[in-house]
């Protein structure tokens, strides 16, 4: 992967920054496209809410588990809370039409023990399958295991397939979830 470090007047992304020896990186995709990955901001506010809303209502359903529009102000507020420790999000934005557009996050939120976090990946729905959700989470891996978190999670709908063939390609088990049939668990040790 390609690695550029960059300079940044945000406290957040700074933290970020320490902890992963670099605030942004340029990587190129499986097709060649170009994409900027950095931490989530809170002036990325906007670009998250018109990202949530260009999703597919299955590409919602998969991330969300459960059907919606639009987000709320009360979900926009708990995506954007990211202090960059015990809770971490990676954006993935590119060029469209002049406009920097998010195209991608992957995120996780440690539990009550902090030895342990569960994640997410989406990415939108003209950007799949250029190996962007592989990227991300290994942006997210990496992090992850620099804070010596041990374990990384996911909570899914049993019917997601692209997060099941994920999953599979970066090491994580697959387990039925205790609390739910409809749901599925995967695991890796970090």
């Amino acid at each position: 992967m390609t690695s550029t470090t960059g300079t940044s007047s945000h406290a957040p992304a700074q933290a970020a920054a320490a902890a992963l020896e670099g605030d942004h990186w340029i990587e190129s995709l499986r097709d060649g496209t170009r994409v900027l990955v950095r931490p989530l901001r809170q002036e990325d506010r906007a670009m998250e809410e018109a990202f949530i809303r260009r999703l597919s209502p299955e590409a919602r359903r998969f991330r969300f588990l459960g059907d919606f529009k639009a987000p709320d102000k009360a979900m926009l507020d708990h995506l954007m809370h990211v202090d960059y420790a015990h809770d971490m999000a990676f954006g993935a934005f590119a060029h469209d039409n002049g406009e920097l557009r998010e195209v991608g996050i992957s995120r996780y939120s440690t539990t009550g023990d902090k030895r342990q976090c569960e994640c997410a990946i989406t990415v939108a729905d003209d950007w799949r399958h250029r190996g962007l959700a592989v990227l991300l989470m290994q942006h997210l891996i990496d992090v992850a295991r620099k804070q010596k978190i041990t374990r990384m999670f996911s909570i899914d709908d049993i019917g997601n397939e692209p997060m099941r063939e994920l999953a599979h390609y970066l090491g994580f088990t697959r387990e039925p979830s205790p609390d739910d049939p409809h749901t599925v668990v995967y695991s890796l040790a970090l």
